[in-house]
């Protein structure tokens, strides 16, 4: 899912582990109509997709198994997917795998930070927990009266904006105002792309982080600067090629050269688009050789590489773990 900078507190976290603010790396689905018109022909080009959907650098993870390694853990989560066990993977299981296993991982990834913010496991998570697990080792002391005195002059601004970005996402995700988060409010602030009330903080952060010269929309090179960066030498690659075009076809709704808050909602949150519903049907449109509407095990295994890189398996993820695991 490109990319937007990263800002992990790397050197200064080593003491407190797993550190670090939410301004982290955040996918966001860049392909758009002419993949669910199936304009391009991924059995023919899969790093088309894998660059496009995933990012470069997450495409590179996919080289860390052998294809004999992928095809068989692969097989292990058919057996998951065929829910009826008729040998068949329908639409309908697919779909349902997709969406279960985009569930288990927000589920996993909120256990674990749950229980590494609640420091007195009282259940809740307030936002001085957070704050002091994350920002505490880089605060001032009430004696030094300067806060960020460990940090380099040029970076604290950094840092404070980071501070701010956080504490203004934890209030948004606080449906009481007491600042003591709740597992499902905890749930909001570190995945507030899954609920609704949270829809106007992603808008807000998505402009954040693209609109570089503060013009309070995007433009183009801004978009494309979100999941590119080109490589000195590199010819610039057919799928962002496709980005520019998206951009102008689609993504600037009216036509004025540049996304406002409400095209950039349409593009991040939009209401007609379900990426596991496209996605699952991409994938028994790319699959199905008998055009059954249905898979058999072999056309999946047929087709290993593109559900590599499909969030069938979680980007990739699901490879990597043990089938009681599943």
């Amino acid at each position: 899912m490109r990319t937007l900078p990263v800002f992990l507190l790397v050197a200064l976290c080593a003491s407190s582990v797993l550190c670090k603010p939410t301004q982290e790396k955040k996918d966001r689905v860049h392909h758009g109509k002419h993949l669910s018109d199936h304009k391009h022909d991924d059995s023919q080009d899969f790093q088309y997709d894998h660059e496009a959907f995933l990012g470069k650098e997450e495409a590179k993870t996919f080289d860390q198994l052998t294809p004999e390694e992928s095809q068989e853990r692969l097989g292990k989560i058919i057996d998951q997917m065929d829910s009826d066990k008729d040998n068949y993977t329908t639409e309908a299981e697919l779909l349902a795998w997709i969406k279960y296993a985009h569930g288990r991982w927000v589920r996993e990834d909120t256990d674990k930070q749950f229980a590494l913010y609640d420091q007195d496991k009282d259940g809740h998570i307030t936002w001085g927990e957070y704050a002091q697990q994350v920002y505490g080792h880089l605060l001032s002391d009430e004696l030094k009266g300067e806060e960020f005195y460990d940090i380099a002059d040029k970076d604290k601004e950094t840092y404070r904006k980071m501070m701010i970005r956080d504490e203004r996402r934890f209030k948004a995700s606080d449906k009481d105002g007491d600042m003591i988060a709740t597992r499902d409010e905890f749930t909001a602030f570190l995945h507030p792309e899954e609920y609704d009330y949270m829809k106007e903080i992603v808008i807000t952060e998505t402009i954040e982080d693209i609109d570089k010269n503060g013009d309070g929309v995007v433009n183009v090179d801004e978009y494309i600067a979100d999941m590119y960066t080109p490589e000195a030498g590199e010819p610039e690659p057919d799928w962002v090629k496709t980005e520019r075009q998206q951009f102008l076809d689609f993504r600037d709704m009216n036509k004025d050269g540049k996304m406002d808050r409400s095209e950039i909602s349409h593009w991040i949150l939009p209401h007609d688009y379900d990426h596991a519903d496209l996605e699952s049907k991409h994938l028994i449109f790319e699959s199905d050789k008998d055009k059954d509407g249905k898979l058999t095990r072999k056309e999946i295994l047929d087709n290993w590489n593109m559900f590599v890189g499909s969030q069938a398996t979680n980007y990739g993820e699901d490879l990597t773990r043990r089938h009681d695991e599943f």
